[in-house]
């Protein structure tokens, strides 16, 4: 005698969503029924049993579907329940794991993927254990400061949302630029830990004999110019999230004293005799291959295993161009608060060129470009000739060590450039090369400071009221 057919309600005001999912879970051989709200889910908990599984869509009229999420855990624990929704950020997803949700599923999503899950969910639910919903707190206004809405993205804003709630060291990779410490954010903030510090360090920014004193504190008298008692990062971090950037580039000597630390949760500061105690998650990032490092010598393997509990991969940007439109509108808006002036926006033909661009500093290459464009663009429009001189050719990005060659190097260009317009008959060539030498000195300066005017000019050696006006001379002449 066969068993019965597992029950699984799906639930959704969108008839053809409940219609295709419960068509191709019946076609699966499960039996299943359709709600179009949370009102009629409890209407038919009151007069029959709840089922095996439940798939909620989250925005619907009257309560939403993390309400219902929250009213089945507190009425049915062990009920599994799969959310769905099209808005696929850090905060939902969160929000959904943090409520106890079994699992996330984007919209669109692809059929068997769904099967396949809910054979995968009711498969393991008789061995599994009751979820318990971890306490959260206020999402930070800035939730969604990771963006994008690609599959990659979509993936890896879940893989956040689950992780958060799980006391494990995480390893984010990624290239330069692509916002492995926004991922280490966004984990810390949708986490128990919330309320309690984020602290962030670049291993590779600090000079090697400091690296231990600020990771670790020192004591007065410790070492010459220790004066007084210096509280480390993983003290200011007790109780919270301590975020090590470039974790590749740590001395091996203090590979040896955080693997203590991540084993023993203590340390004494550096010149003392009192064992510290923290209650610290490690949230370490690398662009390098570790796993190279390891081969070579030069990275712990056992560090490696501490802090590779779970791996993010952060994708390059020109993997999900499709995002780049949705970041540019971002960063345009941003540098528009920060500089007091109407946002740009991108005409269809640059917003085309930026998706072509292969982007090799990723992210922040295409914030750079954004303060550029806010700062300097003419019209409120950008179009593809603002673009011109501002994106990197491929391939030909200046090596690190090569700023004393390009200081040699550039009258080079100008003196071409110059040559070329004096045979075409130009005769206002200085006003022009002034003109481009300005705006090249006033974009950079600006980049350089975040949109500081007051700073910029300080850097160049101008008045602010001069700089000002040059901005402003550019905008009337565009």
């Amino acid at each position: 005698m066969s068993l019965p057919a597992a029950r699984i309600w799906v639930v959704d005001d969108d008839r053809s969503v409940r219609f295709v999912l419960s068509t191709a879970l019946s076609e699966a051989g499960y039996d299943v029924s359709g709600f179009d709200s949370a009102q009629a889910v409890h209407e038919a908990l009151a007069q029959r049993p709840p089922p095996a599984l439940l798939f909620t869509d989250v925005r619907m009229p009257g309560d939403s579907g993390l309400q219902l999420l929250e009213a089945l855990k507190h009425g049915y624990p062990q009920l599994p329940v799969v959310v769905m929704s099209a808005y696929t950020d850090v905060a939902s997803t969160a929000g959904a794991f943090r409520g106890g949700a079994q699992e996330f599923l984007s919209k669109p999503f692809d059929l068997d993927e769904a099967v396949a899950l809910a054979a995968r969910v009711l498969g393991d639910h008789d061995s599994a254990q009751e979820p318990e919903p971890a306490p959260g707190g206020d999402a930070d206004a800035d939730a969604d400061a990771l963006v994008g809405d690609t599959a990659q993205m979509r993936q890896l804003f879940r893989a956040i949302g689950r992780l958060a709630q799980a006391p494990v060291s995480v390893l984010v990779t990624g290239e330069t630029g692509t916002g492995k410490e926004l991922v280490a954010r966004a984990l810390h903030r949708e986490s128990p830990r919330a309320r309690r510090p984020f602290v962030a360090l670049n291993t590779a920014a600090i000079p090697a004999d400091l690296l231990e004193s600020e990771l670790f504190g020192h004591e007065a008298g410790a070492f010459t110019g220790a004066s007084r008692r210096y509280v480390g990062r993983f003290e200011q971090a007790d109780g919270g999230t301590l975020f090590l950037d470039e974790i590749g580039d740590m001395p091996a000597s203090l590979q040896t004293r955080l693997l203590r630390v991540l084993a023993e949760d203590e340390f004494f500061r550096v010149g003392g005799r009192e064992l510290i105690r923290v209650d610290v998650r490690v949230i370490a990032a690398t662009h390098q291959d570790l796993e190279r490092l390891v081969a070579e010598g030069r990275f712990r393997a056992d560090l490696l295993h501490r802090l590779d509990v779970v791996r993010l991969r952060l994708p390059p940007l020109r993997e999900r161009r499709e995002d780049v439109g949705q970041l540019a509108e971002r960063f345009l808006q941003a540098a528009a608060v920060k500089l007091d002036a109407p946002p740009k926006r991108l005409g269809r033909a640059a917003l085309q060129r930026l998706r072509t661009h292969d982007w090799p500093g990723n992210v922040r290459e295409l914030q750079n470009l954004c303060w550029r464009l806010a700062a300097l663009a003419p019209a409120d429009l950008v179009t593809p000739q603002d673009l011109d001189g501002l994106l990197t050719a491929p391939g030909s990005a200046p090596a690190a060590d090569a700023g004393s060659q390009a200081a040699d190097d550039w009258e080079r260009p100008l003196r071409a450039w110059a040559d070329a317009r004096l045979r075409a008959g130009d005769d206002d060539i200085h006003a022009q090369a002034r003109d481009r030498l300005d705006r090249a000195l006033l974009e950079t300066a600006l980049v350089h400071t975040g949109g500081r005017r007051a700073e910029a000019a300080s850097r160049l050696g101008v008045g602010r009221n001069t700089l000002t006006r040059k901005l402003g001379a550019r905008g009337q002449r565009g």
